[in-house]
């Protein structure tokens, strides 16, 4: 069966943070991928790409989707970034494979997912500034995404592995794709 990822983006989305992901899933792994928006509004990445959205985030339920991925941006640090908290716990609570990357996670620490689960972010500061936050004690400072069920983090400097946690949980019947696909994500390596 066809896995259905819903990708989140808002105005000034980090262009590298959904590519390993949207594109693995769509090309390699016989998946669909429908890219979410404000109202269904025009946004531009941080380099100016602006997709057309298949959609609003605000009609998105957990049925309509397998997978949710919500990419960072410097939007989700702001007052009126949209609040995405329902959303993402009836998702969790559906069962539903949840990825959130770079300022996004900010999203899910308003929501009070990262509470009592394994968690990882750009820094543990900046979560600490959401006043609703109380997961400090679960934050994990790592270079790689954390997986704890069907919950993905990941810092924004940490594309590849979120990708691959992502794709895990949502194509567990896909492991020998997915195992090729974490050999090459791994054989790069700087001089």
């Amino acid at each position: 069966m066809s896995k259905r990822l819903a990708v989140i983006l808002i105005d000034r989305f980090a262009d590298w943070e959904h590519g390993y992901a949207t594109s693995v899933l769509q090309d390699y792994l016989g998946g669909q991928v429908r890219f979410y928006t404000p109202g269904a509004r025009e946004v531009a990445s941080e380099a100016g790409m602006r997709p057309r959205a298949d959609g609003a985030l605000e009609t998105l339920t957990p049925q309509a989707f397998d997978g949710l991925a919500v990419i960072g941006s410097s939007g989700w640090f702001r007052d009126d970034a949209p609040d995405i908290g329902s959303l993402l716990r009836e998702s969790v609570d559906a069962g539903r494979t949840v990825g959130l990357i770079c300022g996004a996670t900010l999203a899910a620490a308003r929501a009070g997912l990262f509470d009592a689960r394994p968690h990882t972010s750009n820094d543990l500061a900046t979560l600490q500034k959401v006043p609703a936050y109380r997961g400090a004690a679960q934050y994990r400072d790592v270079p790689h995404a954390v997986r704890d069920g069907h919950l993905v983090s990941a810092a924004g400097f940490a594309p590849r592995s979120f990708a691959f946690e992502l794709l895990t949980d949502l194509c567990p019947d896909k492991a020998t794709e997915l195992g090729f696909f974490r050999k090459e994500l791994t054989a790069e390596r700087f001089a």
